[in-house]
């Protein structure tokens, strides 16, 4: 499937090139592999089926793939619980297989990067059942063990974020096991030197297979609290309200639990075996409520912790002017020398497409909106499915498959609506058998093929922004600050090295008549797929549509 439009020369791919810095920058697609592409008809995706759609991503444009877990796994978390650290599901194919897809993908000049999730294990992990069988094997206390209180209850008032207690009992040691998500995902004891040097070793054994990076999986959870304190209330219980009111996991401030200090001289450990393969990198997802931007700000400074962190501000709300300038322009005050990464949807989260207001057709809004997230200084991630202008499918009861909605049906009904398989045709053409989850009817009308031919398609239109946005270091590795063309309008510079990009972008459904002032002597770019005209020192930007001006100060 050919997207390619003849826009400019640079948008040839190259073998990877020798550039430590490549991950500024850089446009990450994540693939879900279970919801991908299926090559063996078993109604899950599999490596081999990423690896026949890798020419599809490249043509998009993107930079470099991040797929979610394909380890071994009982699958109770859809591959977020690890029973081997070193070797692939058989669901998702072989080690030979994901050699295969390497080699493919450094042949199109796209880094791989993986999910390494290493806060927690599957409860089959050979390590949990030799830590679970008696109080003085090996590996003890490889994982988060503790006596109950005198009455029998847990050891204190830490929450699942799947519900109910952080704590099961165990009757093999008579003894509570920690579990920030579901009971059959013990926590690892990362007080414990030889846990770390385990954790260290998997991730060498992927890096030596040739990846070119990790999403670290939950970042900030990897110590915890030796003392066991309770965490306390939310310091501010009236903004309770914009959050998932059925999971009283939001109702703490979890001071305690998870993002202790000493979670920094581990992540120091793991870039130094980073930096023993050069052109690597590390993201990490961050889960840390109103204190996300201090923590991103100490995981990413200097050059000896993570390379960039994701924020979790673009993955909720709608995205309107005044939102994004608000929360863009408080990270970077924090986190100042830090590199963000910025995305629209992930698969824990409801899709971009499903957060617009009734009004706004997704069809539409989607290239400005992948255009804003590939604008704003960091990396910009694109979940899968985002470049068709997806909504979120609606699952049925019965079809549930992810433990967290089970949980909570019907107030919240879980990951599944944004985990549906890719609508490759308009018959489907993921899977020749029975997909695992229901493949959603208005996915199947902007499938693949129903877009590919249409240069108005959210597809097309987003693919050739990305090709243009290759030839653009200022987009890709300038400086961010916001600039005021009125209260509806986004509008900021990039700049660097004494290039200067005005980025305005319209995210209404009304058109936009937009006085430049002292941008008048601006010009505008062209080959990015988008409608603007300038009149004068007047930009006319019609609805959901962005213009990209060059700038001179002097």
């Amino acid at each position: 499937m050919n997207l390619s439009t003849p826009i400019n020369e640079n948008t040839s791919h190259q073998v990877l090139a020798n550039d430590p810095d490549w991950w500024r920058g850089a446009v990450i697609y994540q693939i879900y592999p279970r919801s991908f592409a299926d090559s063996t008809g078993d109604g899950v995706g599999d490596l081999p089926g990423i690896t026949s759609k890798l020419d599809y991503i490249s043509d998009l444009g993107a930079d470099a793939i991040w797929i979610s877990p394909f380890m071994k796994s009982p699958m109770d978390d859809f591959g977020y619980d690890i029973s081997d650290y070193k070797d692939v599901d058989p669901m998702f194919g072989s080690l030979d297989d994901f050699g295969t897809l390497i080699a493919k993908s450094h042949g199109l000049g796209i880094r791989v990067l993986i999910d390494l999730v290493i806060s927690h294990t599957s409860d089959q992990h050979e390590w949990f059942k030799e830590s679970r069988s008696n109080k003085t094997n090996s590996k003890a206390d490889w994982f988060v063990w503790a006596d109950p209180k005198a009455d029998g209850s847990p050891p204190n008032n830490w929450l699942s974020i799947f519900g109910g207690s952080a704590w099961q009992w165990d009757s093999r040691r008579c003894q509570y096991y920690l579990h920030n998500f579901l009971r059959s995902q013990p926590d690892l004891n990362f007080h414990n030197e030889d846990v770390q040097l385990a954790v260290l070793d998997a991730a060498r054994f992927w890096l030596e297979l040739g990846v070119d990076g990790f999403r670290l999986d939950t970042a900030n959870f990897y110590f915890h609290d030796q003392k066991l304190r309770d965490n306390p209330p939310y310091p501010d219980p009236d903004s309770l309200a914009d959050v998932v009111g059925v999971n009283p996991y939001a109702f703490q401030d979890h001071k305690f639990d998870k993002t202790q200090p000493e979670n920094l001289q581990f992540l120091e450990r793991l870039r130094a075996v980073m930096n023993e393969f050069p052109n690597t990198t590390t993201v990490g997802e961050i889960g840390a409520g109103h204190e996300a931007s201090e923590i991103i700000a100490q995981y990413t400074c200097g050059d000896n912790r993570l390379h960039m962190a994701y924020s979790f501000d673009l993955l909720s709300n709608t995205p309107t002017a005044s939102y994004v300038r608000e929360r863009v322009t408080a990270l970077q005050d924090t986190v100042k020398d830090g590199w963000p990464s910025w995305a629209m949807s992930n698969h824990d989260v409801k899709r971009m497409g499903s957060r617009l207001p009734d009004d706004v057709d997704p069809q539409v809004a989607t290239p400005a909106l992948l255009a804003l997230s590939a604008s704003l200084r960091g990396s910009p991630c694109i979940y899968q499915g985002e470049e068709l202008g997806f909504k979120e499918a609606d699952v049925a009861l019965e079809d549930l498959q992810d433990p967290y909605g089970i949980e909570f049906w019907p107030e919240f009904k879980g990951r599944d609506g944004c985990r549906t398989p890719i609508a490759w045709t308009k018959d489907g053409g993921f899977s020749s058998g029975k997909p695992w989850l229901p493949m959603a009817e208005d996915h199947l009308e902007h499938s693949v093929d129903q877009q590919i031919d249409d240069p108005k398609s959210p597809l097309r239109r987003t693919a050739q922004f990305l090709k243009w946005r290759k030839g653009q270091r200022v987009l890709q590795k300038g400086s961010l600050v916001f600039v005021d063309l009125g209260q509806e309008v986004l509008a900021f510079e990039r700049e660097l090295d004494g290039e200067i990009v005005l980025c305005v972008l319209n995210l209404t459904n009304d058109d936009m008549k937009v006085a430049l002032g002292k941008y008048g002597s601006a010009t505008l770019l062209e080959g990015h797929g988008f409608n603007a005209e300038l009149d004068g020192e007047t930009l006319n930007l019609p609805t959901w549509q962005a213009a990209f001006l060059k700038f001179s100060k002097t």
